[in-house]
């Protein structure tokens, strides 16, 4: 029998893709891929039996993610004993225009990862969890911001979730029209969909001589967003690593 780690979530009834299951993937790489690129989620849970859906920030470390926000905030209040929840990223990759209604569609990457959702309250792993936070999405920043204070980091609750099963759906085959309706007079296209940073723009009041941190460098205008998360996620392994 190997010891070797498995490559892919177990597929059940909970995260079996079913409509359309070919473009459903269960392997780490992909799954992990889609996440890593982008910073924004959508936290599904219930709280008395209503549905709640929150958009929040989040990181993900192995196979575990991480979320924060407000000790006041309802979503957090209502996670603290485990809640099986679901967390989904999307990314909208194309506008698929095709020579009939049915076929029109878009070209993205999607994940649904469950598990159960849980407060962070041991004190070490928050304060390393609010650090990874900063440093995921800005590798090494951390270390030079000033220190957060007892009442920041009493305000502000971390969730972590080990993701016990989920699947991602892509979806990356541009026109699909039926066969005899190529020879239609119709126009058809894809219109591919990026989200792209803009120039920085620096604080108007920062102190003179202060300089942008290399660390930033990833950030620079024209590039598409979800490569400098993903190459900024790649970075903030490589610090964790080192420490």
């Amino acid at each position: 029998m190997s010891d070797a780690p498995p490559t892919d979530y177990p597929v059940n009834a909970v995260n079996r893709v079913k409509r359309l299951h070919e473009r459903g993937a269960y392997d780490h790489a992909t799954v992990h891929a889609i996440l890593d690129a982008a910073a924004l989620c959508h936290v599904a849970y219930v709280v008395d039996g209503q549905p709640y859906c929150t958009p929040t920030l989040f990181w993900r470390e192995g196979e575990r993610l991480y979320w924060h926000g407000s000790s006041a905030s309802r979503m957090l209040r209502n996670q603290s004993e485990g809640e099986p929840v679901c967390v989904a990223v999307s990314h909208l990759d194309s506008l698929v225009l095709a020579r009939s209604g049915f076929n029109h569609s878009v070209d993205y990457r999607s994940v649904m990862a469950f598990g159960h959702a849980r407060i962070v309250d041991d004190a070490d792993e928050k304060a390393r969890a609010l650090a990874a936070m900063i440093d995921r999405f800005y590798p090494g920043r951390w270390a030079s911001l000033r220190p957060a204070t007892e009442q920041e980091i009493k305000a502000t609750r971390v969730v972590g979730m080990t993701i016990e099963e989920a699947s991602a759906k892509v979806r990356a085959k541009g026109i699909g029209d039926d066969e005899e309706d190529y020879a239609l007079p119709i126009w058809a296209e894809r219109i591919p969909v990026r989200t792209v940073l803009g120039a920085p723009e620096p604080c108007s009041r920062l102190v003179p001589g202060v300089a942008r941190p290399e660390g930033l460098a990833g950030y620079r205008d024209g590039r598409a967003l979800e490569a400098a998360l993903t190459e900024a996620h790649a970075a903030q392994g490589v610090l964790r690593v080192e420490r």
